[in-house]
């Protein structure tokens, strides 16, 4: 039987601590649609607090739009004039922040 020493020990309970740690670990992708249901109904934007826009992509043929608000987050329907207006306003405010 092997002996190990005390550095050995407490190197491999190191090694075993940070093998197990979820940070530097990516995220894992989600590989399907998140929004199943979309929202046609036009929402007032103050009471949108973020809007996030996922391009279309080999996990969902559509974009999708989800904006979050106090009582919870919706799927909006990106084909409708008011989400792309909402789109539009969001993007030059974006724009304009980062300059």
């Amino acid at each position: 039987m092997m002996k190990f020493s005390a550095s050995a020990f407490m190197l491999l309970i190191c090694t075993a601590a940070l093998l197990s740690t979820t940070e530097g670990r990516p995220k894992p992708m989600i590989l399907r649609c998140q929004c199943i249901k979309t929202h046609s109904e036009p929402i007032p934007i103050d009471k949108i607090q973020t809007l996030r826009v996922i391009p279309a992509g080999p996990h969902c043929k559509n974009e999708e739009i989800i904006a979050t608000m106090k009582k919870g987050t919706t799927c909006l329907n990106p084909a409708k004039d008011w989400v792309i207006s909402l789109k539009e306003k969001l993007n030059k405010k974006n724009v304009k922040s980062q300059q």
